[in-house]
């Protein structure tokens, strides 16, 4: 934190020399929430922890490097519609404009997708979105940091071979994915199919239509299919809809295997002893038992600060995850800052700069008060995504329990397929890839 306080420090002298005063800066980031509707749960943990985040530094350090954290919400609905009109509202506000843009849709990120460029905007989609976006050769705007949908397969099936006592015993095996009928539950479609056809196995895609609450015909299917895994693809009120129904339909809650949008208290809690023993990937963990959530209870919470009513869902997996984007967005501003100055607002191209330079080693996450909170990220120009590491956690019916280390996603069945896509959809677009090694 001294670093913090050095360049805040800085700063004010520099306002003094130049102005005779000092004069405030702030970095505006605009936030496309969604607080109502069929996903509110999901969106009022998430933006509550990351706007937490936030205000911990406002009021702890002042901000970051001298400028303080501004931002205001856009409801969105989880409707794309709403999304374009959020991100039109929101481009140009602030000194010099919103900082980033990140919609916690995949639906609303295809919406947005070939604006960003435009608007020189960085669009960052932490854990979802466009998988092809990691190739930051023809999506120099997009971050689908620290794993991608197809990174996260990966790892589900790795997780599902050590189950089965090694990846040679998936052949034979019946997988079936029950996804999220939209542009989301889609993403992983190409990746199943793929991993189906090296290791042998069946995979059997079953959707879901929006939002979720109705599940019985699928499950009568899955039923008949009599598969050996579910992976569970859904979002909302989909997912304790999808543990009930299986439970009721005799279906071992052990044997199926959420996304991470599928993993949070929000999820199993509704769904009562029906999930006990469902399982669900992460690329974050939940509790309150980290030093970074502890500064957010002390600086926000013991001031009546904080963005959730609810106290009780602060530490949870989802508020968590929203302290992860509060984390990941604030660093690539300070990495920015390394480069183009402490004590003022910078650009949103600035801050994509940031994004595309960013290495948060373990050491710099024991500093964070994050340890073990999110797996260490390094990006790149050619890689916006990260390590793509995963761990899974277990529902006891009161917790979740982490019960894998970091699982590494298969990077050479998975890379391939991202530079073949993001060539295609460069051959489509006109666009000439960037030269990495130009970039140094």
């Amino acid at each position: 934190m001294q670093f913090s306080k050095t360049l805040m420090l800085g700063a004010t002298v520099a306002g003094l020399l130049t102005t005779g005063f000092a004069v405030a800066q702030e970095q505006y980031i605009g936030l496309p929430s969604y607080r109502v509707g069929a996903y509110a749960a999901g969106g009022t943990a998430l933006y509550g922890g990351w706007i937490d985040y936030m205000q911990m530094l406002n009021q702890r350090d002042g901000g970051v490097g001298g400028v303080k954290l501004t931002w205001e919400e856009c409801e969105t609905e989880y409707n794309n519609a709403r999304g374009v009109e959020c991100y039109e509202r929101m481009k140009n506000r602030g000194p010099t404009g919103n900082t980033v843009f990140q919609p916690l849709s995949t639906g609303i990120t295809y919406s947005v997708l070939d604006r960003v460029a435009v608007d020189k905007i960085p669009l960052v989609t932490m854990g979802y979105g466009r998988t092809d976006a990691a190739d930051g050769r023809v999506f120099p705007w997009v971050f689908p940091l620290i794993t991608t949908y197809w990174s996260q397969n990966t790892a589900k099936i790795k997780f599902i071979g050590q189950q089965e006592g090694g990846m040679d015993k998936l052949k034979g095996k019946k997988i079936v994915n029950l996804y999220h009928d939209s542009a989301y539950g889609n993403e992983t479609i190409p990746v199943l199919n793929a991993q189906a056809e090296r290791y042998g196995f069946t995979i059997v895609h079953i959707p879901v239509a929006h939002p979720g609450n109705e599940q019985q015909s699928q499950w009568l299917r899955i039923r008949q299919e009599r598969p050996d895994w579910v992976i569970l693809r859904g979002w909302g009120v989909m997912n304790p809809t999808a543990i009930r129904t299986a439970a009721r339909t005799g279906f071992p809650r052990e044997k199926i295997v959420g996304v991470w949008w599928s993993g949070s208290e929000e999820d199993v809690i509704p769904a009562g002893d029906a999930a006990k023993g469902y399982i669900a990937a992460g690329f974050n963990v939940a509790g309150k038992n980290f030093p970074v959530v502890q500064e957010i209870e002390k600086h926000v919470y013991a001031k009546n600060l904080g963005n959730m009513e609810d106290k009780s869902r602060v530490g949870s997996v989802l508020y968590n995850r929203g302290v992860v984007h509060g984390i990941i967005t604030v660093e690539a501003i300070r990495k920015a800052q390394e480069k183009y100055g402490t004590g003022k607002s910078l650009t949103p191209e600035q801050v994509r700069w940031g994004f595309e330079n960013l290495d948060i080693d373990e050491a710099r996450l024991a500093e964070l008060g994050a340890e073990g909170f999110l797996p260490p990220l390094k990006t790149s120009c050619e890689n916006h995504e990260g390590s793509g590491m995963v761990k899974f956690q277990q529902w006891d019916g009161t917790r979740w329990n982490v019960i894998t280390d970091w699982i590494e996603a298969d990077q050479e069945l998975v890379r391939p397929m991202i530079e073949a896509s993001a060539a295609a959809y460069a051959a489509e677009k006109g666009i000439t890839p960037r030269d990495c090694s130009k970039e140094m």
